[in-house]
């Protein structure tokens, strides 16, 4: 896969902003000394605060948004709405992700019931989406920004753009504030800060990688770029940091990290399956020689959890396996 298609995959796939990851032949995908082992930051605050319905709420991009009404039926246009909403107790008008069919969700036969918007992440279509009569659109500000002026007068067009757990969470009070849902909201924040924490207090000594692809031009994970792991400097070793560019990384700067515990998104399209990355990447002869592959601690994850979801249910679904594996 090119370069160009690996970014439309992970688009696609987390909508990340992946535009950080550099070609690296003969590059160092992490900065040496402790400087590089990566910043836990400071210690998780479990304490939450109230949060009180409004009809307004101005979320920490400095977005406003308001309803005349409580939100009763919401269209989401990215993971994370979907996962507000399981968190809140309530389930989209309609969707065009797969997150739900998650057992931790509402499992297949449940998430199956509920109408999918043609056009799919990338491009959903307005018409479709207005035929589900929303009280509220939630999209990515990125990709779906484009669709305000066809939803104008018709609906709420709220966009998110989550970097950071800490956002992700502000999100979450928002939109309890404005569907009136706040024991829900406070619950979900409360349990998920609690884990982290915990997590936190038992931080490991070992090197974490996340990657993602579905051939040998894989991509790396980034703290600030992919919400899922900027939780990873709190639990262990994460030196995979943004550098600012365009382009994929190289199994040479894998192997000169001396990766302990590797986590693989395989990403395809249109819900195809063309096979693991991890096995794909097992024909480089570097592939063995990785301290993780060695040792047996390579884990294939689901990219609708780690890579899309970035609400509080399913990073705490991340944390879960992330330390059970890090052990």
């Amino acid at each position: 896969m090119s370069r160009r298609m690996l970014r439309t995959v992970r688009r696609w796939a987390a909508a990340a902003v992946m535009g950080a990851l550099l070609a690296g032949c003969g590059s160092t995908a992490t900065e040496t000394g402790d400087e590089g082992r990566g910043d836990a930051g400071a210690k998780t605050d479990v304490k939450v605060e109230p949060i009180t319905a409004a009809r307004s709420v101005t979320d920490g991009r400095g977005v406003t948004v308001a309803t005349k009404t409580a939100p009763r039926r919401v269209v989401c246009l990215v993971a994370l709405c979907d996962d507000m909403l399981a968190e809140l107790g309530m389930t989209p008008a309609a969707t065009n992700s797969g997150l739900l069919a998650h057992p931790k969700f509402l499992g297949r036969e449940k998430a199956a019931r509920i109408p999918v918007v043609p056009g799919g992440f990338l491009a959903p279509e307005a018409e479709a989406v207005l035929s589900h009569q929303p009280d509220l659109v939630i999209g990515l500000e990125d990709t779906h920004g484009k669709l305000a002026p066809a939803l104008k007068g018709a609906t709420v067009f709220w966009p998110v753009q989550p970097g950071s757990w800490e956002d992700s969470v502000g999100y979450l009070r928002n939109l309890a504030a404005l569907t009136g849902r706040t024991s829900q909201g406070e619950a979900a924040e409360k349990a998920f800060r609690a884990k982290l924490a915990e997590a936190e207090s038992a931080r490991s000594d070992k090197t974490a990688l996340i990657i993602f692809g579905s051939d040998e031009n894989f991509g790396v994970a980034t703290p600030g770029n992919d919400v899922a792991a900027g939780l990873f400097p709190k639990i262990g070793h994460y030196p995979w940091k943004s550098r600012g560019v365009d382009g994929t990384y190289s199994m040479e700067e894998v192997l000169a990290a001396d990766v302990d515990v590797l986590f693989v998104e395989t990403l395809s399209f249109g819900g195809s399956s063309e096979g693991k990355l991890s096995d794909k990447l097992a024909e480089n002869p570097l592939w063995s020689r990785i301290p993780a592959v060695r040792n047996g601690d390579v884990h294939e994850v689901d990219s609708e959890v780690w890579a899309k979801g970035r609400g509080t249910r399913s990073l705490g679904l991340v944390l879960d396996e992330a330390t059970a594996a890090l052990k």
